[in-house]
């Protein structure tokens, strides 16, 4: 009885960390800058340039937007496609902890004895470490990158610097919410383990 509350929080925490994860993939302005008004000029002029994991784009100060979809696989720079694969691979993996999760939990009647439901709650632990670390290494891939690129353009003003949005901090604090779920569900199976003995 004991075990339900931790494990229930672990879960929702857990699936609040993968749906944090899984929006930031749809999520637009990853990286962006911009551009203000020319000294000079009668009009003021603002434009943003933005970008994500799938496309690149421009919206002027009238809220136009135009936007590019980023080329075929061969044509994306090296890093973005590390990102996506990384973000990927770590929701596919959590996606797995997450039902083993469900099955392990005591106040669910399926997955066998009490022994073997805390081995699948370990079980699921792992992967949801596993996708959690896949997750923030691509998180810290994209803010490397972008960082460096822009600590680069900073010496040079004639390049555009991008400044990091918010899509990479929200995906890394469901990270941290995954493995606060991850750490519940560990602790409750091994004390589970060992009042049984």
């Amino acid at each position: 009885m004991w075990r339900r509350p931790p494990e229930v929080l672990g879960l929702l925490a857990s699936m609040l960390g993968w749906g944090l994860v899984a929006c930031t993939l749809a999520m637009d302005h990853w990286r962006e800058a911009r551009l203000e008004g020319q000294g000079g000029s009668s009009v003021v002029t603002v434009a943003w340039y933005w970008s994500n994991l799938w496309k690149d784009c421009y919206e002027d100060s009238t809220a136009v937007v135009n936007c590019v979809d980023l080329g075929v696989l061969w044509t994306v720079k090296p890093y973005i496609q590390g990102v996506r694969g990384l973000l990927l691979v770590g929701s596919a993996v959590g996606l797995v902890g997450t039902v083993l999760a469900f099955f392990g939990m005591e106040c669910t009647h399926i997955g066998g004895s009490q022994r073997s439901k805390d081995n699948m709650l370990l079980t699921s632990s792992t992967f949801h470490f596993v996708g959690c670390v896949s997750d923030t290494a691509g998180y810290c891939l994209y803010i490397d990158r972008v960082t460096a690129v822009f600590l680069h353009a900073k010496a040079d003003p004639s390049k555009l610097s991008y400044e990091i949005g918010v899509p990479p901090y929200l995906g890394l604090a469901g990270s941290c919410l995954i493995l606060l779920g991850c750490t519940l569900h560990c602790a409750t199976a091994l004390l589970g383990n060992n009042r049984d003995r």
